[in-house]
């Protein structure tokens, strides 16, 4: 049966741990739906990884709909949940409904995932009052990496760590599904999980989170420029992909690749394949 947000709340209450992975395109998608995936993220982090940016604020709304759409097409059973980028949503309630509702009906999202704790409850939920389900998320929200000054730990302090609480239970008020947690110490996410009826997804959170969730380029070592500590390497596939071109490209080279299993037959004659070649 397709996994759904009341899925992922019976998880949490019964202390099953909930698994996302971030996910750009069908075939992807597809092979983390068929290992067995909760949660799909379509998140703006595609700016870095898939088109190069050096951070996630110049993904649109258009980016966001076309590889959500491909990656619904790819989860069978997997919830999928599209980010909403950089000022789609901080403009006003509006633009908050209107956009999240594309990401739904245009992108096929189950739901929709934005940044920001109690400065973002009106959109959470306008939102959710539209019957689009909302996964919050705070601590590290890379789309205020300006604000911020760069990647940092947050909910550092007692002070830091108390809003931490104040944001996740706001947000949870607002009638959001789920909240990531990314980039705080473990003891705040443990607390928060505690306190709230609703799931945490950490990255950077530690386990005490109800769930957790990459960036599978980071995962499988395919996206070297950033490489925070959180991060967990469970296979090197970048290396496996950069051994394997090499292969390709020293076997074209050499003439050795395609053989003989690679090729199709004419079914011509010899003499039919004179005649052709003198035609």
């Amino acid at each position: 049966m397709k996994k759904t947000v009341a899925t992922l709340r019976r998880q949490k209450e019964g202390g099953e741990k909930i698994t996302m992975l971030t996910a750009y395109d069908y075939s992807t998608a597809k092979l983390m739906d068929e290992a067995g995936v909760d949660c799909l993220l379509v998140g703006d982090s595609l700016g870095m990884v898939m088109l190069g940016y050096e951070d996630t604020l110049s993904v649109t709304m258009e980016d966001m709909i076309h590889h959500t759409g491909a990656v619904r097409r790819g989860a069978a059973e997997a919830l999928v949940v599209g980010d909403m980028p950089f000022m789609s949503y901080q403009t006003s309630v509006t633009d908050a409904v209107f956009n999240a509702g594309r990401l739904v009906k245009e992108g096929g999202a189950h739901a929709v995932k934005l940044e920001g704790g109690a400065v973002v409850t009106e959109q959470i939920r306008a939102i959710t009052d539209a019957s689009v389900p909302v996964f919050a998320h705070i601590g590290l929200t890379p789309q205020s990496i300006n604000a911020f000054g760069g990647f940092t730990v947050r909910g550092k302090g007692l002070a830091a760590a108390k809003q931490l609480v104040d944001d996740a239970r706001a947000v949870e008020q607002a009638g959001a599904v789920a909240v990531v947690l990314e980039a705080i110490p473990f003891q705040v996410a443990e607390i928060i999980t505690r306190k709230l009826a609703i799931p945490t997804i950490g990255i950077g959170a530690g386990a005490g989170c109800d769930g957790q969730v990459l960036v599978y380029q980071d995962m499988l070592n395919m996206y070297g420029n950033i490489k925070p500590k959180f991060v967990k390497v469970f296979a090197d596939v970048g290396a496996a992909m950069k051994d394997a071109f090499g292969a390709y490209i020293a076997e074209t080279r050499a003439g050795s690749f395609p053989g003989e299993a690679h090729r199709f037959a004419s079914g011509l004659d010899d003499a039919e394949v004179s005649e052709l070649a003198g035609y």
